[in-house]
């Protein structure tokens, strides 16, 4: 290919004489530069690009309209547009007038429709930033249709509690079997590994304090209490939150990006009651039992480092254990499991229930599962720690 420039256009080269994409400008009256397109402008054929016009411009001076001509132009493809375009720009920076000229009349109408929306005005806009209470009065906004989206959620889900307890609710028991297992059995081993660890780090920060006064044997009742009536509850809802909540969200979004939640509404089936429903029984049933399994576990590290760093022997420290942790507080941390795994239920149902249609919503789904689980979870455990304490329980 090749450019000519001057006052004169030159005969064609060779190159172009076969086919190939060539231009060249010149002088066609005063005050207008003309630019010649010439053979097959196709992305295959290696096209010139508006830089090498760029250098034209610069160097020609005198003129205020640029005007195309398409005379000998053979057969072109997108790359011809895209060449345009940018000869567009270029005039726009300069300052100059573009005339199409005999441009194709596709070429003509594909140019000025991808140039059809200003840029200050439609797509290609730079967001201006929301002043400060412009944001506060968004968020205040969205979390206000948050809430009401979240309290009609539970009553859909109250509702189908009630069809369950009549006996109308209407889901697959094998789907809630497989559902039983993945919340129960299969997060078994996270269940104990962060459970024995926590142990362990209690034991250690109360073994470095009772060593102090001589009181070690104390890290029984440390452990023992803090395992039974917080930290195993607490830790295994947010265990489960990660772990299963956002698995719910990705599910059900999953499902609502396929379409699949809309025809199970064609059929008239109730998503609340067909997807929803299993979930939360699943983490009803399977929660205390994780608890009191974390309860434990953790209470195992906590021996480990009694017996192993204090030298207490296994009886002291079970015994121990047995005098300090009575019913009561395991039945605390009972109930503290139940409520969060409803809470863990309702939230990564819900987030997947209103995940959009697209991939990067089930991303922001299960995201979102996650922190509204954890957030309750945190706050319901605060409202429940004031309940005890005003109870004296």
């Amino acid at each position: 290919m090749g450019l000519w420039g001057g006052d004169v256009m030159v005969a064609k080269s060779a190159g172009m004489a076969n086919g190939a994409p060539g231009l060249a400008l010149d002088h066609a009256e005063s005050g207008v530069l003309r630019l010649h397109l010439a053979g097959e402008w196709k992305l295959k054929s290696g096209l010139p690009t508006p830089a090498v016009v760029e250098k034209q411009l610069q160097s020609a001076g005198g003129f205020n309209r640029l005007a195309l001509d398409a005379s000998d132009l053979g057969d072109w493809d997108s790359g011809l547009l895209a060449f345009l375009v940018g000869i567009q720009e270029l005039c726009r920076e300069h300052k100059v007038d573009l005339d199409p000229g005999n441009l194709p009349e596709g070429a003509r109408r594909l140019l000025a429709l991808a140039t059809a929306v200003p840029e200050r005005q439609g797509a290609r806009r730079t967001a201006s930033r929301p002043d400060f209470l412009s944001l506060v009065g968004n968020e205040s906004v969205t979390l206000w249709r948050s809430a009401g989206e979240m309290m009609a959620f539970i009553g859909e889900a109250m509702q189908s509690f009630g069809k369950l307890i009549m006996g109308r609710a209407r889901f697959r028991f094998s789907d809630l079997v497989d559902i039983i297992y993945e919340c129960g059995a299969a997060a078994l081993p996270i269940v104990t590994l962060i459970s024995f660890l926590v142990g362990l780090i209690l034991a250690f920060v109360g073994a470095i304090q009772l060593q102090q006064f001589g009181a070690q044997i104390y890290v029984a009742d440390l452990v023992g209490i803090a395992m039974a009536r917080e930290m195993g509850a607490l830790m295994t809802g947010i265990i489960m939150s990660g772990r299963t909540g956002a698995a719910f969200a990705a599910q059900l979004g999953t499902m609502q990006v396929n379409e699949e939640i809309d025809a199970l509404t064609t059929f008239g089936l109730s998503p609340m009651e067909f997807l929803v429903l299993p979930r939360m029984i699943a983490l009803i049933l399977m929660m205390p039992l994780l608890a009191i399994y974390a309860d434990l576990m953790g209470i195992l590290g906590g021996g480990l480092v009694g017996v192993g760093l204090l030298k207490i022997t296994v009886t002291q420290y079970v015994n121990e254990t047995l005098n300090a942790v009575h019913l009561v507080d395991f039945a605390v941390g009972i109930v503290k499991s139940a409520v969060f795994g409803v809470l863990v239920a309702l939230s990564g149902c819900m987030r997947g229930i209103q995940c959009g249609r697209s991939a990067s919503a089930v991303g922001l789904a299960a995201t979102s599962a996650v922190v509204t689980s954890i957030v309750l979870i945190i706050i319901t455990d605060g409202i429940f720690a004031v309940l005890t304490n005003a109870l004296g329980i």
